[in-house]
């Protein structure tokens, strides 16, 4: 079961079950931000992109303080693999499970258009289905997408390889064009471009199937070595 967490403002929740249950071919559930477990059968937790509480505050500074976002802590310390997309990404940042912070766009500028990725790693459980160094091209629709981080933590991310996706065109602000990074053990990613979007040749192309299929190998047991 691929549990897609549902906050009040998510608006990308149902966009991601689909992707995943209709796509991809996979259970998928949604799971509501004030249950205080998963699903038993939980395999992956998805946090989807929108507004989750209005963004008030922050961007994801009231989410972590939801009764999942404890589950989800709990599933991700025991090795289970956690994907944040865009405001999910915020809300991993937020919430201490990745390092760093989303702020406001370079030009203050709400940004939507698709980008260019480069992979930076082929590696389970996010990246196994695209070889290093491959452009995909992925949506983005944010306006507090700009990645930051202090210059120490930057250099240990980069060290350790926790850089999976970086932009080729940076179009907003993020220091070393970072465009999504894991945590140290690897199975916490988030990324502010949307997967979910680019899963249907009609709606301008599948690479976003290669990072949601990675994350499908890997539960299934099909994900390869870096």
């Amino acid at each position: 079961m691929f549990s897609v967490i549902q906050f009040p403002g998510s608006n990308d929740d149902r966009d991601t079950r689909f992707a995943m249950k209709s796509v991809l071919g996979v259970p998928s559930e949604l799971a509501w931000h004030k249950s205080a477990d998963l699903p038993a059968d939980t395999r992956a937790v998805l946090l989807p992109g929108g507004f989750s509480y209005g963004d008030y505050l922050r961007c994801g500074a009231m989410a972590r303080f939801s009764p999942v976002m404890a589950a989800v802590r709990r599933f991700a310390e025991a090795g289970g693999p956690v994907l944040g997309i865009c405001n999910g990404f915020q809300i991993l940042c937020e919430s201490g499970l990745l390092p760093g912070a989303l702020l406001r766009n370079r030009d203050l500028h709400f940004v939507c258009e698709h980008v260019a990725l480069r992979v930076e790693r082929s590696a389970p459980p996010f990246t196994s289905r695209a070889r290093v160094g491959e452009i995909l091209h992925i949506p983005v629709k944010h306006g507090e997408g700009s990645y930051f981080a202090d210059d120490a933590t930057l250099a240990r991310l980069e060290e350790r390889g926790q850089v999976l996706l970086r932009y080729c065109e940076n179009p907003n602000g993020s220091r070393n064009d970072i465009a999504g990074v894991a945590n140290e053990a690897g199975n916490v990613f988030g990324m502010m471009p949307h997967p979910e979007h680019a899963v249907e040749p009609v709606v301008g192309g599948t690479d976003g199937a290669r990072i949601l299929g990675s994350l499908v190998d890997f539960v299934q047991g099909r994900g390869k070595a870096a």
